[in-house]
């Protein structure tokens, strides 16, 4: 029975870099690569539909994505430093990020600052424009865990379901080398989840207003909440990797859980207080506010929201 499951197991690629001449093509690069492109897209047809001027997402992306790169490989070597650092390990591999290794958490982070520094500077307001980037991400973040399908790393504990995924021993943990078992594909159990949630999330912006930065209080509480189940399937050796029953991922997803469902709150509530407390007249005072100023405002509901 479990040999007739194997050969009904997903494939991983026999290889994850090509070669164009003497320039290598790393599929792990081209998945990140895509799932820029794909959020800058989507975000700029957000962005403007929500009044924002166009150009400002892709002027926002030369700041996110750098700062994005830069924090997501430092939280992977800080979380995973026992394969730079110590006995036998070159640290200078630390620096090469095409080998794979994005911690999302950092790259979530960092990212968000890039775009608060770039907003400050063009005079954006920072919450209806990470709103308006909120699902293009999430959809993004799917897109670039196929990389770890052509690295073969960060799968599941093996698995007796038809869609267990292969992965051969070079990339294997030592004690299932030589094992005839497949594993749980964790990377498109992500991928799956985070296309859902950006689709959840779109569905939901169309009908019905939010408060500015309580769609990315959703984003957040989306993929975390999937985060913490698809995180302990995961087999791979990570620093904390048995914290109170959880990996450390697993606790990050859940404290920042419930750090996203009290901002959503509080953001819902200031809205209902400062519309409570604005006077009658003020509604629509002063005519049109430039598109993507700091005065800019959300659409209303039936918009086009992409």
């Amino acid at each position: 029975m479990l040999s007739q499951l194997v050969a009904l197991a997903i494939p991983s690629p026999d290889q994850g870099v090509w070669h164009l001449g003497p320039v290598p093509l790393r599929a792990y690069a081209l998945c990140i690569i895509l799932g820029v492109v794909v959020a800058v897209w989507m975000g700029e047809r957000r962005w403007v539909a929500r009044g924002g001027q166009p150009g400002d997402v892709q002027d926002l992306a030369l700041w996110a994505v750098p700062f994005g790169l830069v924090g997501g490989r430092l939280y992977h070597v800080v979380t995973d430093h026992q394969l730079y650092f110590g006995d036998g390990n070159d640290p200078i591999t630390a620096l090469y990020v095409w080998r794979g290794g994005l911690g999302i958490w950092g790259a979530i982070a960092l990212g968000a600052l890039g775009v608060v520094i770039g907003a400050r500077l063009k005079g954006i307001k920072v919450l209806p424009f990470l709103d308006a980037l909120a699902p293009g991400v999430l959809l993004a973040q799917g897109i670039g865990r196929w990389g770890n399908w052509f690295n073969q790393e960060l799968y599941g504990r093996p698995t007796d379901l038809p869609w267990g995924l292969e992965i051969d021993d070079a990339h294997r943990p030592y004690d299932y080398v030589g094992a005839d078992v497949v594993f749980h594909p964790t990377f498109l159990y992500e991928s799956l989840w985070a296309l859902a949630g950006c689709l959840l999330l779109l569905w939901l912006d169309r009908r019905r207003r939010f408060a500015p930065g309580q769609l990315v209080a959703l984003y957040v509480m989306v993929y975390t909440a999937g985060r913490v189940w698809i995180e302990n399937l995961r087999i791979d050796s990570v620093q904390y990797d048995d914290l109170l029953g959880l990996r450390l991922n697993s606790w990050t997803s859940i404290l920042l859980f419930a750090v996203a469902l009290v901002c959503f709150w509080l953001l819902r509530r200031r809205a209902a207080q400062e519309g409570a407390a604005a006077p009658a007249s003020a509604v629509g005072d002063g005519g049109p506010e430039p598109a993507g100023s700091e005065k800019a405002v959300d659409a209303e509901p039936g918009d086009d929201r992409s």
